[in-house]
């Protein structure tokens, strides 16, 4: 994918480059410290991907965005976390990357500009892709007990076990958060607090670092807020 830079920081722009470099799917075309003059290079040259910075002086990242008519995939760079929810906002933005930028979470964004970018590739590995389990059985007192999936609305790690709340019934089982965690669907549920995983979908009400999940006041991390804001449909 043809590629540029657009980063006002002399270092930031030193690091995705060497990133780009490394990645066989990109081809740096050009690198900018100005909107300005990206924006006179787009209006005249083909390009795939745009890794852009936020904060620039006089003109922003999404003031960037907001003066192309047909803009291309775009990855943001950028130091602050807290404009997650209005950069995922625009079609356009398919990547949220947070200063400073390791290898792997680059090319994890690079891969989904791909499949962005390669609709035939994105369809060939959803057929491939296994369809996912939609229950979960558990231990109890030796008979393994089914549950399903959109039954539960909250597990809570409590030592060496975890309570299960679902709809009917609540499941003290010896696990761990992170054992069930990796059996859990991801469109569906959360972890938000190191002891906390949520259904997103059951969540009644929002206010300031927690969330309310039938009468469970539950906290939110910090770290963990840009990801919750990211998943929900918001007006």
């Amino acid at each position: 994918m043809n590629t540029i830079i657009i980063d006002d920081e002399e270092m930031a722009r030193a690091i995705i480059e060497q990133l780009t470099i490394q990645n066989k799917n990109l081809t740096l075309n050009a690198q900018f410290s100005d909107a300005i003059q990206a924006i006179k290079y787009l209006n005249q040259n083909h390009v795939d991907l745009i890794f852009l910075d936020i904060h620039m002086p006089t003109f922003s990242g999404f003031d960037l965005i907001q003066t192309l008519k047909d803009p291309p995939k775009i990855i943001l760079t950028t130091s602050d976390r807290n404009f997650a929810i209005e950069a995922f906002e625009y079609e356009c933005i398919i990547d949220y990357l947070v200063k400073p930028i390791g290898k792997d979470r680059f090319d994890k964004a690079v891969n989904k500009a791909l499949a962005f970018s390669n609709p035939i590739l994105s369809n060939l590995e959803n057929k491939n892709r296994k369809e996912p389990d939609q229950d979960l059985y558990i231990n109890i007192d030796r008979r393994l007990i089914k549950i399903n999936f959109p039954s539960i609305y909250l597990i809570e790690a409590k030592g060496d076990y975890i309570l299960i709340k679902t709809e009917g019934k609540n499941y003290t089982v010896h696990s761990t958060l992170k054992k069930i965690e990796e059996k859990l669907p991801k469109d569906l549920f959360l972890k938000v607090h190191r002891s906390f995983i949520i259904n997103i979908k059951k969540i009644i009400d929002i206010e300031d670092n927690s969330v309310l999940i039938k009468k469970d006041v539950i906290p939110v991390s910090r770290s963990n807020r840009p990801e919750l804001m990211k998943r929900l449909n918001l007006l």
